[in-house]
């Protein structure tokens, strides 16, 4: 999903400000949405220590953050390479938001998985 919108004039544009803060949020404090972990992560069994890594994940760049939003990242643990990805579902988790830029339209999703998950 593209992301958020607000009303411009002249046509729809994101609001990836907003949409960045909103995920940072769920990313950093699990506060605003659902974690969801696939039974690899969890076959690793050192989810107390993954997850602190998933909340300090920083390494932001145009590779990994092509629009800014902060909803993927990949970390190691050990040896192993975990991705993390935050959908964007209407409030029912039936479809995509309409605006994930609003809280009140949006449940957000973060997942982490093994990279082989993916």
């Amino acid at each position: 999903m593209a992301g958020g919108y607000f009303f411009n004039m002249e046509k729809f544009v994101p609001d990836t400000d907003r949409i960045r803060e909103l995920n940072d949020e769920l990313r950093t404090s699990f506060k605003g949405g659902k974690i969801a972990t696939t039974p690899g992560v969890l076959a690793l069994g050192d989810l107390p220590a993954i997850l602190k890594q998933l909340r300090e994940f920083s390494d932001f760049d145009p590779g990994n953050d092509t629009y800014g939003e902060h909803d993927f990242g990949s970390f190691r643990h050990n040896v192993q390479l975990l991705f993390w990805k935050i959908d964007y579902y209407d409030p029912e988790l039936m479809m995509g938001s309409s605006d994930p830029a609003e809280p009140a339209l949006t449940s957000r999703v973060l997942t982490l998985m093994l990279s082989d998950e993916y």
